[in-house]
């Protein structure tokens, strides 16, 4: 209560009343992290700044500052520059927004080739992660793997990014995932891993002069609920890439409702050699269009799906979505203060 009058006593009586709406948020926060572990709309605030300016330079460093095991949301600010850094969110560490504000101006880049797990630029192995505005690069080149981005936790979500490199560009490899207004460029199994993903309204752009696979998916058996959906996106490329080749025998993948330019190979899918995949991969199309979609010397054993068919991929259910996707927070807390805004 001290606290309250003596602000008061430094503003002008007609910010007052701002200044008890932000106490009362406050109250109302700490009041409901007594009940509630998991407060989605108020955010722990971390800024990393390279010039000096912020909490820390490094975004490492940020991630590193989260306490192990933490129930709350934190939202780490990253401002614009080019951070060379090989990042990791560990598996102790849910809960974290890595945002930037724009793409084009706030990049991770780093450039390590070669096994497909320790190559990443970033790596994603805790719960409840999201991505915004952030492009995230590997720079290896064109002589082996190198991941851009690992995704190996569960609940993870990716807005307004762009993700590049040339080989395994995405390892999508577990958990349920969704990536909204994402730029993903490659030229080989450029989106690859066994997890249950969501692209919607994504840009594929195939770096591949030959015919490279897009999507290398890894579903394993029958009773795996996983599979890459692609949802009103769009597909562009300079050579003639196939949508897909079976990493898993059972692998799934299904494009809706997305434009395919004539970059897509005509066949549209590969069996990487092996013909007893034919009868067990699931690859389907529906009501997509742009003179990749032509499905007339498409493969026999891919699918035409009917509109009831398609049901079950033009929602989130396949990822359950619905239950852990989350709006960006409102508020943001630096220590016990409440900001309203950035």
């Amino acid at each position: 209560m001290g606290f309250a009058v003596a602000a008061m006593k430094m503003v002008h009586r007609g910010y007052i009343v701002v200044l008890l709406v932000e106490l009362l948020v406050f109250c109302s926060f700490m009041a409901s992290s007594a009940t509630s572990s998991n407060d989605m709309s108020t955010a722990i605030l971390i800024r990393v700044d390279q010039s000096g300016n912020g909490d820390y330079g490094k975004i490492q460093d940020a991630i590193d500052a989260v306490p192990s095991n933490n129930s709350q949301l934190y939202f780490i600010l990253v401002k614009p520059g080019t951070y060379r850094e090989k990042i990791v969110v560990p598996a102790d560490k849910p809960f974290i927004t890595l945002s930037g504000t724009q793409a084009s101006t706030t990049i991770i880049t780093w450039g390590d080739g070669g096994e497909i797990f320790e190559s990443p630029t970033l790596s994603i192995l805790a719960s409840d992660f999201v991505g915004r505005y952030l492009t995230i690069q590997n720079t290896f080149g064109t002589s082996g793997k190198a991941v851009a981005v690992r995704v190996s936790g569960d609940r993870a979500a990716f807005y307004n990014c762009r993700i590049l490199s040339y080989q395994d560009t995405l390892l999508d490899d577990a958990g349920r995932h969704y990536y909204r207004n994402c730029y993903i460029e490659g030229a080989t199994d450029f989106i690859c891993g066994s997890a249950a993903s969501l692209f919607e309204k994504c840009h594929l752009h195939s770096l591949s002069e030959g015919n490279g696979a897009i999507t290398a998916q890894q579903r394993g058996s029958t009773s795996e609920n996983t599979g890459f959906t692609f949802l009103g996106c769009k597909i562009t490329g300079v050579g003639t890439p196939y949508l897909g080749r079976p990493w898993g025998p059972y692998s799934r993948v299904v494009f809706v409702l997305s434009f395919m330019s004539s970059a897509v190979q005509p066949q549209g899918w590969d069996d990487w050699g092996d013909s007893n995949k034919q009868s067990t991969v699931y690859y389907g199309e529906y009501k997509c269009y742009g003179p990749g979609a032509n499905r007339t010397e498409r493969v026999e054993w891919s699918r035409s799906l009917s509109s009831d068919e398609a049901v079950p991929f033009l929602t989130k259910e396949m990822i359950g979505g619905q239950g852990w996707l989350r709006p960006a927070p409102t508020h943001f807390m630096r220590g016990s203060s409440v900001i309203v805004e950035f």
